[in-house]
């Protein structure tokens, strides 16, 4: 039987999702971050479909959102964007170093895996973790620096308020750089990584996500099956069913080898 338990993690609210007859055990672990204005729970088919493989599935709550809802305004917490992304990151390491702890993950088998700002940190955290063994971005970005400007630039052709100067927004760039995947595709390492999609998606735009795809190919030469991208050219900003089914299969293939 599968199980969900809420738990909280150095004050980091997260569902643990496991079959109960692997609770206590040591097992393949996999850290699922959820999207912008989205939460913990709305992930949950992913876990479960995971959790029937064999894997110890942790779903945690973002900074200002679900559990962690401060009650901002839409225009306050799209300015926290990054902040969030950043803390998000390093939470995940809190996350992995819990359940390590508690001896029930395999240091071998971890994976991190997140929808739309949950795959931009997944690709953010790809440049900080080497204890990430297989990762997949649904609707991410890994260019960090370049989509910030962007936001940027949309906020101004809307007339939106931009609360910072030019020299607090250069600032704020620069603080991303540590995380900007596209500009250290070395530390990816081969290791396994899948992309997710939508063609039609005006939210995180697929082109950019794509071209880093397609650029950081010739490093996987050697072991092409590591790297795959799944196009779905129907899509816009919403994972099809068989971008869930193939994120478990990657999973599957890279984590329980």
């Amino acid at each position: 039987m599968i199980i969900i338990e809420k738990q909280v993690i150095d004050s980091i609210p997260v569902l643990h999702v496991v079959n109960e007859s692997l609770k206590a055990k040591k097992v393949p672990f996999i850290i699922f971050v959820h999207g912008f204005e989205s939460a913990k729970e709305h992930n949950l088919h992913y876990a479960f479909l995971l959790a029937e493989k064999g894997f110890r599935v942790v779903l945690p709550e973002a900074r200002y959102h679900g559990e962690r809802d401060k009650k901002l305004k839409q225009s306050e917490l799209m300015f926290r964007f990054w902040e969030i992304i950043i803390e998000t990151i390093h939470e995940l390491n809190t996350i992995k170093d819990y359940y390590v702890h508690l001896n029930q993950v395999n240091k071998d088998q971890i994976g991190v895996v997140g929808t739309s700002m949950g795959g931009i940190v997944t690709l953010g955290a790809l440049t900080q973790f080497d204890w990430i063994k297989a990762a997949v971005s649904l609707m991410g970005s890994p260019y960090y620096v370049d989509f910030a400007k962007r936001q940027i630039k949309h906020f101004q052709t809307l007339g939106v308020h931009i609360p910072f100067s030019e020299e607090q927004l250069d600032k704020q760039y620069r603080a991303l750089y540590p995380y900007d995947l596209s500009m250290q595709s070395e530390k990816l390492n081969n290791r396994p990584l899948m992309f997710w999609h939508g063609k039609k998606d005006h939210t995180v735009p697929y082109e950019p996500t794509y071209h880093f795809y397609k650029a950081i190919k010739d490093d996987y030469k050697k072991n092409p099956e590591k790297l795959f991208f799944f196009t779905d050219n129907k899509a816009g900003h919403k994972v099809s069913r068989e971008g869930l089914l193939k994120t478990v299969d990657w999973f599957e293939k890279w984590l329980t080898v």
